[in-house]
């Protein structure tokens, strides 16, 4: 089978030589080399490299029965985290579902609501949530390997208070699904006092490589999205990115070029998407490589553009300012909705020239017009091609950038898989509230505020 996500370079020929690339080939395939063999740094956090292959069987379908149960006693559905706890996940959903999920009547949509929380301390957001749910019937999905993750457990103990006083302790335990870890830390050991049904946060997968475990798939269920055809387009890129030559790789080759930029003076890699449906792909994006690259003051700068719309604020910058960035455009070939421009009488806006032009055609030219709009004004254009917006096409995909993410770290001389600086804010955020065994650091900070 064709791989349903492929990489192509070719317009950014004029920015990079071929001899650049082979240069490249040996760096890359010693990095794959190095992802495969386990023997680099963070070989510790490895378990997504075979997960498509090797994950838990009877744990998918417990996840599958859960979200049948979630999807036919609940009017909403909310998931708690932070960063990689659902960022995949709500990714995946504003990717293959309603562009309006939440807003269409529960005929069109037939799966609950979802929500987002955790994600941030903002007493304006939660109580708002709050109030959207009212009097319905929900369930929360908690995300949280430790259970002590601050933004994510103020929000599950503000959530769960909410189901106990609306369906008493027994009756809020069967609404609480925690995902965590295995054996131990705060969450797991609340899920066992009260009962919770447990999901597993793997030891050795990451947080931002997490969103095939059930981390993401538990939410993705829920939606309605076939999470088994979601395994199989990450299996299947799986095997394209072991096993393919470096020439027709694409997760080699994006590797490659992005470290070719890098080692040119580009500090910024901008990923341009034409379809709002994947803006929350370019925000995990941003994490899966701002986090696992951004290490020893290296690594490019993650940024990402929503076109049309920012090519009426951003796009100026993109097109005259500082020569620092190059551009990764998201293409997903196929329109699933074709919409047609009719002919107006008297041509009042001047767009009959487009009579008889479906919208996904329109938007192809845009994409086009703008990219050698953007060549020509110095910035280098390369494209990552996606077949469909199916469940196999985004498996396919999610795989694809974790894959190069591992390859790009090494290439870059970074371990990709920790990530040390998210503490500094964590430290001082605790010294400042005021938590036990940080008094000392909390005058320290306090002085420095002043």
């Amino acid at each position: 089978m064709l791989d349903n996500v492929l990489f192509d370079y070719i317009n950014a020929e004029d920015f990079i030589s071929e001899n650049a690339v082979c240069n490249m080939k040996e760096a890359a395939l010693s990095a794959r080399d190095t992802l495969l063999s386990g023997s680099g740094e963070g070989n510790d956090f490895l378990g997504w490299v075979d997960l498509p292959v090797d994950y838990d069987k009877e744990e998918f379908m417990r996840i599958k029965s859960a979200a049948d149960r979630i999807k036919h006693n609940s009017d909403v559905f909310i998931v708690i985290g932070i960063g990689g706890s659902y960022l995949g996940a709500r990714a995946a959903i504003e990717y293959l579902r309603h562009s309006f999920y939440n807003n269409v009547s529960k005929q069109i949509r037939k799966t609950p609501e979802i929500y987002y929380v955790g994600h941030n301390i903002s007493s304006a957001y939660i109580t708002h949530l709050i109030e959207v749910i009212g009097d319905r019937d929900f369930s929360v999905n908690v995300i949280s390997k430790s259970g002590t993750t601050t933004e994510s457990a103020i929000a599950f103990r503000i959530f769960k208070g909410l189901l106990e006083t609306r369906y008493g302790k027994d009756g809020a335990a069967e609404r609480i699904f925690a995902t965590t870890d295995r054996e131990r830390g705060a969450l797991k050991m609340l899920a066992d006092e009260l009962g919770y049904e447990t999901f597993v946060v793997p030891d050795n997968i990451g947080g931002r490589f997490s969103v095939l475990t059930a981390v993401g798939l538990l939410p993705i269920a829920v939606s309605g999205a076939d999470i088994a055809k979601l395994m199989e387009g990450a299996a299947a890129m799986r095997k394209s990115c072991i096993n393919k030559e470096y020439e027709d790789n694409s997760a080699l080759l994006y590797a490659a070029i992005r470290n070719i930029m890098y080692n040119d003076g580009k500090s910024v890699e901008v990923l341009a998407n034409y379809e709002p449906s994947l803006h929350y792909i370019s925000e995990w994006w941003k994490q899966l490589y701002g986090e696992s690259e951004g290490k020893e003051h290296k690594g490019l700068f993650p940024a990402s553009v929503d076109f049309t719309t920012d090519l009426h604020s951003m796009g100026q910058f993109i097109q005259d300012g500082a020569r620092i960035m190059f551009e990764t455009v998201i293409d997903i070939e196929e329109d699933e909705l074709p919409l047609v421009m009719s002919e107006e009488k008297g041509n009042v806006d001047g767009l009959n020239f487009l009579t008889g032009m479906t919208l996904a055609n329109i938007n192809k030219e845009a994409m086009r017009g703008t990219r050698l709009a953007h060549m020509d004004g110095g910035v280098p254009n390369l494209i990552i091609k996606v077949k469909n917006k199916s469940e196999y096409s985004l498996g396919a995909l999610f795989y694809f950038f974790e894959f190069a993410c591992g390859v790009s770290g090494y290439m870059l001389g970074v371990n990709p898989f920790n990530q040390p600086g998210v503490e500094d804010y964590k430290k001082n955020m605790f010294a400042l509230l005021g938590k036990p065994g940080y008094e000392e650091a909390r005058e320290e900070l306090l002085a420095r505020l002043r």
